[in-house]
């Protein structure tokens, strides 16, 4: 396993970001596992997410150049890696969206820098249905941007509902034509299990998790 997933994995379960149990899914299904990239709220955790997110992507060798966070949790996840890339000698404009038209001030959905002529890199947290994502990618094309792709910090990589064989990523990778970069998958939590005491007794029920409901190409 890379480093990069290694350390988003071991930094979420620092920031309680992931945690296990059974929890009950806005699908009905009950995970032994849950991810809410909300937990990463500080400035130094922030900002080693970012380091992540950043690692993930070079390694990927997409090109891109503007990002852009999906309100909510898109939005501070753009930033911190605009950041991370300034940091990295790199001053990438950053934009996002509001979830209603503002009427006064400057007016409009849009806030940061122009879309038109960039292409566009969409940073947020997870694809669950992937509503938020097609929203997004539809408000690039109507800013006269090009999406380039998306980043993600987690892939649950499991079919997006009963009778489907794509998962919701996979989705909307292959509908808008674009790649789609987990920093780390659920195939990666199984190997950095494997390689954890602490969580060796999870191993077993994210397996029969991924076994459940997991796409057909990881099921093994």
């Amino acid at each position: 396993m890379s480093d990069h997933r290694t350390r988003f994995l071991d930094l979420a379960l620092q920031a309680q970001a992931l945690r296990f149990g059974e929890f009950t899914l806005k699908s009905g299904r009950v995970s032994p596992y849950f991810f809410n990239a909300g937990l990463f709220n500080s400035g130094a955790a922030l900002s080693a997410l970012a380091a992540c997110y950043a690692d993930a992507l070079e390694q990927s060798g997409i090109g891109f150049d503007l990002l852009f966070g999906p309100a909510y949790k898109g939005i501070p996840l753009a930033t911190a890696l605009a950041c991370e890339y300034a940091r990295r000698g790199r001053d990438l404009p950053v934009a996002f969206n509001r979830k209603e038209a503002k009427a006064h001030g400057e007016g409009g959905r849009l806030i940061g820098a122009p879309l038109a002529g960039r292409r566009v890199l969409v940073v947020d947290d997870v694809i669950t249905a992937g509503t938020a994502i097609r929203e997004a990618l539809g408000i690039i094309e109507g800013g006269g941007g090009t999406a380039a792709g998306i980043v993600i910090a987690l892939d649950r990589q499991e079919i997006a509902g009963e009778g489907q064989s794509r998962s919701a990523a996979q989705a909307v990778a292959e509908e808008a034509g674009i790649p789609v970069i987990a920093v780390a998958t659920l195939g990666d939590l199984l190997a950095f299990a494997d390689g954890s005491d602490a969580l060796a007794d999870e191993r077993e029920r994210l397996q029969a998790y991924r076994v459940q409901y997991g796409v057909r190409d990881i099921q093994r």
